[in-house]
């Protein structure tokens, strides 16, 4: 995990999954603090979960069925719940990632 993180983020569990990153459940979200090597691209997926994502280093290429989106530090993104998508990572990336669990 990048050093762009404060240790105390570092410190969390390691999430497992196709990205490097330390999670934080916080009941009915779950939050990622994730970092992507230049060059990383994640094939299209879905999640069961309405994701929220901010930037924090680097840049995000999100690939939707309505196109291409660039998300550069300090933007956020948005995707529902169930929404095919795909992501490219150019230079080196680290963003916090909010996956909110769907209501009961």
């Amino acid at each position: 995990m990048k050093a762009h993180f404060p240790e105390l983020i570092r410190s969390l569990p390691d999430y497992e999954g196709r990205f490097e990153a330390h999670q934080l459940d916080a009941g009915s979200c779950k939050v990622l603090f994730a970092s992507y090597p230049a060059g990383t691209a994640i094939e299209e997926h879905t999640h069961d979960t309405e994701n929220v994502g901010v930037i924090t280093e680097g840049e995000l290429i999100l690939i939707t069925a309505e196109g291409e989106s660039r998300y550069g530090p300090g933007d956020w993104y948005h995707l529902e719940a169930g929404q095919p998508h795909a992501a490219q990572f150019e230079v080196e990336t680290s963003e916090v990632e909010f996956w909110f669990r769907p209501k009961r």
